[in-house]
């Protein structure tokens, strides 16, 4: 009788190991898949800044700078590899795209050419979709990393190597322009 106590004991054990194995299998893959989302929406973003720099690029002649920034890093961005070194090189483009919209300000013909706003529109519907999307897959990832942090399913985690994940944040230059009060002038 003790021993089929035992074995019962083992048996559940086993079973519950397995299903936290599992659950942190398919919260893995849903993060992937979150990414994946992502993915298609950074290629979109990236089609489009080829013709972004060209319609600027007129207006632009003595700022040639802040376009091969943009370019620069959007070719760093199409050349990353890994989640995490796709999240760094997108943050380094956001910060270049954040560059060219205030180099922009100064060229209000550009501005009214309705290319480019049409233009800007569509990067806007994208950076949209992408915020969307950042916010899925943060959202997947929060969870994935407290299934790994948690007891019991940490002792599955770290047997399996299963880490903790980085989330897609804004970077650290765009958090220090977020805590600065916006300036309005009139």
């Amino acid at each position: 009788m003790g021993f089929i106590i035992f074995l019962a004991i083992i048996v559940l054990l086993l079973l519950m190991a397995i299903s936290l194995y599992n659950k942190l299998v398919r919260l893995r893959n849903n993060r992937e898949n979150a990414f994946a989302d992502i993915d298609v929406q950074l290629k979109q973003r990236h089609d489009m800044i080829p013709q972004l720099v060209d319609s600027v690029k007129g207006y632009m002649k003595h700022e040639s700078s802040v376009l091969t920034e943009v370019t620069n890093a959007r070719s760093n961005a199409m050349k990353a590899g890994s989640i995490n070194e796709k999240i760094e090189a997108e943050q380094r483009l956001g910060s270049a795209l954040q560059g060219l919209k205030v180099a922009v300000e100064a060229y209000p013909d550009l501005k009214a050419n309705q290319n480019f706003m049409n233009l800007q529109e569509e990067i806007a519907d994208i950076e949209n979709k992408l915020a969307a999307s950042r916010r899925y897959f943060n959202s997947a990832t929060k969870e994935y990393n407290t299934s790994t942090e948690v007891f019991p399913s940490n002792i599955i985690a770290g047997m399996f190597g299963f880490k903790r994940e980085t989330l897609f944040d804004l970077g650290t230059d765009a958090r220090v322009k977020l805590d600065e009060a916006p300036k309005i002038s009139f």
